[in-house]
C-alpha cells in the first residue's frame, strides 16, 4: 500500500513493518503484509493541528471508498478521503497481494460522489520571492542561477576584530571616522594641463568595503556630477542630513567628475575624439584618453572592492532609470538588485568598458543610466541618490534597511521601434510608458507634404525604456527602446500612474516597501540586438557594443 500525505499531516500509525520513504510536501508508505488481506480497521491518521482540521483523528475505514482488491484488471486503486487532503492508493500486484474469488466488497457501503471528491488544495502563502516569464536563454539562466547561489566570505580586511586603520590614497592617509576633499590628476605631467579631478573620501571609524561611486565619465552626462555632488555636500542621507563618518563601515570615494575635459567643453568624449569608456584598463605608454583609463584603473577602480557608474542617455534620446549589470557575477548581480529599481538589463558590457574590465577583475561593478545628455532630470538625480544609500545600506556600511520594490524586469533583450518615414517626430509615449501591440507611439510628419502623417506603432505589448528626443528623423530611426512583457502584466500596471507612465522606486517620496516584502521578478526573453543595449542608437560605422554605456 502506498500513502501520499499533504503536508498538514505530522504522523501516520501502522501495526506492521513499514519502510518509510519521505519526500517535500509528501510521503510514501509501503507496506509488507504479514497476512494475505490486511486489516485496514487498524489503520489510523493523525493530523497535524491545523485552523483548518483543529487536530482531529479518525479512522480510515469509515470514510473509505468501496474496496475491489479481486479486481486484478487495475494495478492500482486510488482512494480518496472526504473533506481531508489524504489520498491512499491501493497497489495489490506488486506487492504480491493473493486475493481470493470469494473477497468482495459488498458489505461496505457505497458512499456519494461528493464524498469522492478531492477537495480544493488550500492556497499556501509563498514566502520565496516569485518569478515570472523565466524566459531568459538556458545557458544565460544557469550562469545566473550559479551566480546567486555563490556565497563569498568577507575578506580579512572587513574584520572588526584587528580594529580600523587608515585609508591611503594618493600617498595620502585618512584618519578612521574623517571626510577629505583632495584633487587627482588625470596626467602626470610637468607643464600642461593636468586635469585635476575633485575626490571626497569618506573613512569610516569600522572596517568595511570599499565603495567608489563615478560621474561624468562622459562629459555632456550631468545626472551623476549633479547627483554626487549633493552626497559629498549636507544632504548624503537627505535634506540637511549629513554623512556621519563616525557611524560608517569601510570607505566611500566619489568622483563627481571623471571626464573633465569632456565636461568643460560639454562634449561625450575627451579632446583626442575617444570614448573613455572604451580604453579601460589602458596603458601607460599609449594615447591621452588611454593614459587616462590606465591611471584610473591602476589607482581608483583596481583598488575598490564595488564600483557604481552613474550614466545619462547619449544624445537624442533619454533612459528611464534603470541598472546594467553582469547578472552572472555574483557580487554584480547583488549590488544590481540592492540598488532597488525595477529596471535591471543583463549584459556584460561593451568591450574595453569599465564596468567589463573590472567584472573580468572580480571586481563588483554596475551602471547606473537615467535621463539624457545635457540636461539634469530632477527624477533621475533623486533615485540614483536613493539608489546608492540603498546600495550601502545593503552592504551595511550605514545604518538602517535597504528598500526594494515590488517587482524587478530582468531584461536579457529587447525589441527596436523603428520609424518607416521620414521628417518631424511627435512622440505621444514617452520613456517609461507601457504600452500595447498596435499602440501609436509616435508620429512623422512632413512640413514640405502638408496634411500627411505617418503613424508610428508599437509592435509588442511592454515597458519603453528609452525614446526619441531629437525631432529629426528618417527612415529606420529608432524612435522607442522596448522590452516585451508577455507575464506580470498585472503586477506591472498596478505601479502605472495616470498617464500610463512607470512609477519608479525611489521617484515618489518615502519608499513605499520595505526589506521583508516579495519580488516578482519578472524576466524578458531575448537578447540584445548589436550584442549590447544601445548598439542599435549608435551612427553609422560604429561597432557592434560601441555605443553601450
Amino acid at each position: 500500500m502506498a500513502i501520499e500525505k499533504s503536508p498538514y499531516y505530522s504522523s501516520i500509525y501502522h501495526p506492521w513493518k513499514c519502510l518509510m520513504l519521505f519526500r517535500w510536501g509528501e510521503l510514501h508508505l509501503e507496506s509488507i503484509f504479514t497476512s494475505e488481506r490486511p486489516n485496514f480497521q487498524s489503520i489510523f491518521v493523525r493530523r497535524a493541528t491545523t485552523k483548518a482540521y483543529a487536530g482531529r483523528s479518525m479512522k480510515l475505514l469509515h470514510r473509505l471508498a468501496p474496496l475491489s482488491l479481486h479486481d486484478h484488471r487495475n494495478p492500482s486503486l486510488k482512494l480518496n478521503i472526504p473533506k481531508t487532503a489524504l489520498r491512499i492508493v491501493l497497489i495489490h500486484e506488486s506487492l504480491g497481494l493473493r486475493v481470493s474469488d470469494g473477497d468482495s466488497a459488498k458489505d461496505d457501503p457505497p458512499s456519494s460522489s461528493s464524498e469522492t471528491k478531492p477537495p480544493p488544495r488550500a492556497k499556501k502563502r509563498r514566502f520565496a520571492p516569485i518569478k515570472i516569464a523565466n524566459q531568459i536563454p538556458m545557458r544565460r539562466r544557469k550562469e545566473i542561477e550559479k551566480a546567486l547561489g555563490e556565497v563569498g566570505e568577507s575578506p580579512t580586511k572587513w574584520s572588526r576584530n584587528g580594529g580600523t586603520k587608515n585609508h591611503v590614497f594618493m600617498r595620502k592617509r585618512i584618519k578612521p571616522g574623517t571626510i577629505r576633499h583632495m584633487e587627482y590628476d588625470l596626467l602626470d605631467v610637468e607643464i600642461g594641463e593636468s586635469w585635476p579631478v575633485p575626490i571626497s573620501v569618506i573613512h569610516g571609524s569600522r572596517p568595511g568595503p570599499v565603495v567608489t561611486l563615478l560621474g561624468a565619465v562622459h562629459g555632456d552626462e550631468l545626472v551623476g556630477p549633479l547627483a554626487l555632488t549633493y552626497l559629498c555636500g549636507p544632504n548624503f542621507m537627505g535634506p540637511d542630513r549629513v554623512i556621519d563618518a563616525s557611524a560608517l563601515s569601510g570607505t566611500i570615494r566619489i568622483v563627481p567628475i571623471v571626464n573633465l575635459p569632456g565636461y568643460r567643453r560639454m562634449i561625450r568624449d575627451f579632446p583626442d575624439g575617444r570614448d573613455l569608456n572604451r580604453c579601460f584598463p589602458g596603458k601607460p605608454d599609449s594615447n591621452t584618453t588611454s593614459r587616462v583609463a590606465h591611471k584610473l584603473w591602476s589607482k581608483l577602480i583596481s583598488t575598490s572592492d564595488y564600483v557604481v557608474d552613474l550614466h545619462s542617455a547619449a544624445k537624442g534620446r533619454t533612459n528611464i532609470p534603470q541598472i546594467r549589470a553582469n547578472l552572472a557575477h555574483a557580487s554584480s548581480n547583488r549590488i544590481a538588485r540592492s540598488f532597488g529599481i525595477e529596471t535591471i538589463l543583463d549584459s556584460k558590457g561593451p568591450r574595453g568598458s569599465m564596468r567589463r574590465v573590472a567584472n573580468e577583475e572580480d571586481i563588483a561593478c554596475i551602471t547606473y543610466e537615467g535621463g539624457g545628455s545635457d540636461e539634469a532630470d530632477p527624477e533621475s538625480v533623486q533615485i540614483s541618490m536613493y539608489g546608492i544609500i540603498n546600495l550601502l545600506r545593503s552592504l551595511r556600511m550605514l545604518p538602517g534597511y535597504p528598500s526594494k520594490p515590488r517587482f524587478r524586469i530582468l531584461a536579457s533583450g529587447s525589441v527596436w521601434i523603428r520609424s518607416d518615414q521620414g521628417g518631424l517626430l511627435d512622440v505621444l509615449a514617452p520613456a517609461g510608458s507601457f504600452v500595447e501591440e498596435g499602440e501609436i507611439v509616435a508620429t512623422i510628419t512632413d512640413p514640405e507634404l502638408p496634411g500627411v502623417q505617418h503613424d508610428v506603432v508599437s509592435p509588442i505589448r511592454g515597458l519603453l525604456i528609452s525614446s526619441a528626443t531629437h525631432p529629426f528623423v528618417n527612415s529606420g530611426s529608432p524612435i522607442g527602446h522596448l522590452l516585451p512583457v508577455k507575464r506580470g502584466v498585472t503586477t506591472l500596471k498596478k505601479r502605472l500612474d495616470d498617464e500610463g507612465c512607470l512609477i519608479i522606486s525611489g521617484s515618489d517620496g518615502e519608499p513605499p516597501w520595505r526589506e521583508d516584502e516579495e519580488i516578482e521578478d519578472i524576466a524578458v526573453f531575448g537578447e540584445w540586438s548589436g550584442g549590447s543595449p544601445d548598439a542599435e542608437w549608435g551612427p553609422a560605422g560604429s561597432t557592434d557594443e560601441e555605443e553601450d554605456n
